[in-house]
């Protein structure tokens, strides 16, 4: 595994993606199956809606928590750093390792209060203890893959990129493992539970190749250097965005509710992991190749070198996508069917998948584009417009879901994400062209 980090200069992005990719396709194989697993265990009901709502609400509120070091800000930071202090970094890191479990801790508590009286007023009777049950599990969740997200940026960040899909395979088999063995016996309440048992294995494996394989130095301590400071207001903007950006899910389940069609908001969720489950991979294996690689960039004032990698991805990347949903579209009803046509899915719930379907492929060359460009905002510490465009997001996903829901139906809830995303890609695009000019000025 030392094998995947490369010295600070060595190295294309291609040729690096490329070596990792099959370690994405084998160790993370898990994860792409995951909605399979669910939907054969579990299929399309009442209680999947309650869950998938629950999820809804964890992953809005939770990003709060748990995409605050993910791709974050603090990869730049540290490419800075290492140049200027390289013998401050250790305490760096630690102090940033430490602020995360303490507030990480406080955020969780808080979270899951405010979570468990949103589920008092929309639930009640079993529905309330099922979606109260799942609060704990929930919020311990998100302080391990909170943890987990430092180690896998502080190991991207240092070069090495082969932990972060090995970790994520041994979570990811450590999950399906409980889910196999106990699903019957447990029900929907044990996806939670099994989530966090993964999550703990992925941590661990991540921690222990950090700290002893790629002997990264990690000095626990509560100081607030300058450099944190950095860090800190820059992650904050990037949660800003992303917290409002989250409350997206939970309009479209809440929308969904309102077609009056059972397991309609599961089938949403489902329909939606497929579409954009080719963007998993790139997100595993190209993404974090580019942040570290544009971060160096930016620290060395390289702009045009910067913009001209940025051009590069986005031409390839959007390109491949729309290739994939073109050969997605074509095959939609053989792949949906084979995929989810078995167990505790109703074949109504697969022919309205197939319905959706074409929607959601509609934004997945839009979110590859992106993701890219998020990426280059945040090496290039312009995290502050995330704030804006995460607002922007979530009034046009509201605006687009209540006119396409009323035009089209339930498929139009996909369609208005597909829409959303494109605007999003505009947008940030615009804005990264504006702080090019600025920082070459």
């Amino acid at each position: 595994m030392s094998g995947a980090g490369e010295s600070r200069g060595g190295g294309s992005i291609a040729g690096t993606a490329l070596r990792i990719l099959p370690l994405q396709i084998i160790f993370r194989a898990g994860e792409g199956l995951l909605p399979f697993f669910l939907a054969a265990w579990f299929g399309s009901n009442h209680s999947t809606d309650v869950y998938y709502f629950a999820w809804a609400v964890f992953a809005f509120a939770g990003s709060l928590v748990f995409s605050a070091h993910q791709d974050s800000a603090l990869v730049p930071v540290l490419a800075e750093e290492r140049l200027e202090r390289p013998a401050e970094v250790p305490r760096l890191v630690g102090s940033v390792l430490a602020h995360t479990w303490i507030f990480g801790g406080i955020l969780a508590a808080l979270v899951a209060a405010g979570a468990l009286v949103w589920f008092r007023i929309r639930y009640d009777g079993p529905d309330f203890a099922l979606a109260g049950t799942m609060v704990v599990p929930f919020a311990v969740y998100l302080v391990i893959l909170s943890t987990r997200t430092f180690f896998s940026t502080l190991l991207v960040s240092a070069r090495h990129f082969a932990p972060q899909p090995i970790a994520s395979a041994f979570g990811m088999m450590t999950t399906l493992a409980i889910l196999f063995l106990l699903n019957e016996r447990v029900g929907v309440l044990l996806i939670p539970l099994a989530s966090v048992a993964g999550e703990i294995v992925a941590t661990t494996t991540l921690a222990w190749v950090a700290l002893r394989i790629a002997r990264l130095s990690i000095t626990l301590n509560l100081s607030r250097p300058p450099a944190l400071l950095k860090i800190v207001r820059l992650i904050a903007a990037d949660v800003g965005g992303a917290a409002i950006t989250r409350i997206n899910p939970v309009i479209d389940q809440l929308m969904a509710g309102l077609v009056g069609i059972a397991g309609a908001g599961t089938v949403l969720k489902y329909s939606g992991e497929v579409a954009l489950a080719p963007t998993s991979l790139l997100q595993a294996a190209l993404l974090p190749v580019l942040l570290s690689h544009l971060s160096d960039r930016f620290a060395a004032r390289e702009f045009v070198i910067a913009r001209t990698t940025v051009l590069k991805t986005l031409t390839i990347v959007c390109s491949l996508l729309l290739v994939i949903s073109i050969v997605l579209f074509a095959i939609r009803g053989p792949l949906l069917r084979f995929a989810f046509l078995r167990g505790s899915m109703t074949p109504e719930g697969v022919e309205l998948m197939i319905s959706i379907f074409p929607y959601h492929l509609v934004g997945l060359a839009p979110f590859g584009a992106l993701l890219v460009l998020a990426r280059a905002h945040i090496a290039a510490k312009n995290t502050s417009l995330f704030l804006a465009v995460g607002i922007i997001n979530a009034l046009c996903n509201a605006l687009f879901n209540v006119i396409l829901l009323r035009l089209i139906g339930l498929p139009g809830l996909a369609l208005a994400t597909s829409a959303v995303q494109a605007v999003v890609a505009v947008v940030l695009w615009r804005k990264l062209e504006q702080r090019l000019r600025e920082l070459g000025a």
